[in-house]
């Protein structure tokens, strides 16, 4: 049997995360804001809605960051986007069917917790006057705890958060300072106790492994303080150096990068401690206690991938909100004008501020199911396969048989389907790129695969 650090060389070559399919790099410009405003007409009483927000501002720039965001000490263009986005989501509202419940929303950024008191309760009240909201919609904010206080924690219960999410990437100061990302244990501790004691169920911790000057004794002693506070979910990402895409990220000295095999060993280590501590892996890089709804979605085949990556969430379609948000709806993708001055001026207009997307066809339903089976549940079923796409299944179901008899160490085909060998899971990413058509014609560059 190969190993996992022998498959790592075959699986060098970078690939998509696959948090969609076709890739962002591949939309493009001729998909109009007429086009999506018939897409979001498209959505049928019953169906459901998953709303994510974006707020592209932080108070600091970390040097790591890939986000869409902007650094600014002053609040004054904040308040300034806010009434933009105000505006986008009276737009958007109109077009969606009151009868399409809103089962899940997400704020993300940037640092969403740098509004304002007011303006999260307001930013909250626009959104539900919209939309209509499911009793029991699942409500989460990424949360930086350079930014919060009392009335930020206050104002955050008042608009019935369910779910913290914080970065802590790192503990170790000099890896910390190397990033620009200063961020204690204590005050992580103490976001998390604050939001606990508000009453929110959930609390998801971001940490990064492959960060400069990083070692597996500094990421050790950051996984073991993480589990100390027993978030129920863990997102292990090894972080993605594409300067070419983020010049900030020049910053960072890549000299002090580990390379392919350090990074191996600390993904490898990071997953081990998180599992002796009770943790179920779930896909290639999160991990939650058994009890927590991504656990039992796993174990029950309902883990889904989207742009925030892996979910739970059973929506028919997510609509993003905000400059740079991408959308999804059964029809295609679109993505909102990422920069801001020019997203402002549309969504001001009452226009769609739509810059690019596309629209899908059954063949890219069908690989997308694929490679979102592949990268949720490390494989798929060709009975499934064929009962959702009927003949046209065929041609992909003999790639995965082929693929399997050339690779015998990386996957199998027998009479449930396509699976891959527990050795192979890591590399997931690139057992999905097998069925990725738009590939190798692409523009896009993409990041390390471990």
């Amino acid at each position: 049997m190969t190993s996992g650090r022998q498959l790592l060389t075959r699986f060098s070559r970078p690939v998509p995360r696959y948090t969609s399919y076709p890739t962002a790099p591949h939309f493009h410009g001729g998909i109009s804001a007429g086009d999506v405003a018939g897409w979001m007409r498209g959505l049928e009483a019953g169906q459901s809605l998953s709303l994510y927000v974006h707020i592209p501002y932080c108070d600091r720039l970390c040097w790591f960051c890939a986000c869409h965001t902007k650094h600014t000490l002053r609040y004054a263009p904040i308040a300034s986007y806010l009434e933009s986005l105000k505006r986008e989501i009276e737009t958007v509202g109109a077009l969606v069917s009151p009868d399409v419940r809103v089962t899940a929303l997400h704020w993300g950024g940037g640092s969403p917790t740098m509004l304002k008191p007011a303006d999260m309760r307001a930013l909250m009240g626009w959104l539900r006057t919209a939309f209509h909201f499911a009793e029991d919609a699942e409500i989460s904010v990424e949360m930086d705890p350079n930014d919060l206080d009392d009335a930020r924690y206050d104002a955050l219960a008042d608009i019935g958060v369910t779910r913290a999410s914080l970065g802590v990437q790192d503990f170790d100061e000099k890896v910390q300072k190397t990033i620009n990302r200063l961020q204690s244990f204590e005050q992580t501790a103490a976001v998390i106790s604050a939001m606990r004691a508000r009453g929110v169920r959930s609390v998801n911790c971001d940490l990064l492994y492959g960060l400069p000057y990083q070692s597996l004794e500094t990421l050790t002693h950051t996984v073991e303080q993480i589990i100390s506070l027993r978030p129920d979910r863990i997102a292990l990402f090894g972080y993605a150096h594409v300067p070419w895409m983020k010049k900030h990220q020049t910053l960072i000295p890549e000299e002090a990068l580990p390379d392919a095999d350090a990074r191996f060993e600390q993904m490898t280590l990071a997953g081990e401690l998180l599992a002796n501590a009770g943790y179920d892996p779930i896909g290639i890089d999160h991990f939650a206690l058994p009890g927590d709804s991504l656990a039992r979605a796993a174990r029950s085949g309902r883990l889904r991938r989207n742009f925030q990556g892996y979910t739970d969430e059973s929506a028919d379609a997510l609509i993003g909100l905000g400059a740079s948000s991408i959308s999804d709806v059964p029809q295609g993708y679109w993505q909102n004008m990422p920069a801001i001055g020019e997203y402002r001026r549309l969504a001001e207009a009452g226009d769609l501020p739509v810059v690019r997307g596309i629209a899908l066809d059954d063949e890219d339903r069908m690989r997308g199911f694929v490679i979102e089976k592949v990268m949720c549940a490390y494989g798929f079923s060709t009975s499934e396969l064929r009962a959702r796409f009927g003949a046209a299944a065929g041609p992909v179901i003999e790639e995965a048989r082929a693929y399997a008899r050339q690779n015998p160490d990386v996957c199998s085909f027998d009479a449930f389907g396509f699976r891959l060998q527990k050795d192979a899971f890591p590399f997931a990413r690139s057992v999905a790129a097998h069925f990725d058509t738009y590939l190798e014609g692409g523009r896009g560059r993409h990041s390390a695969a471990v």
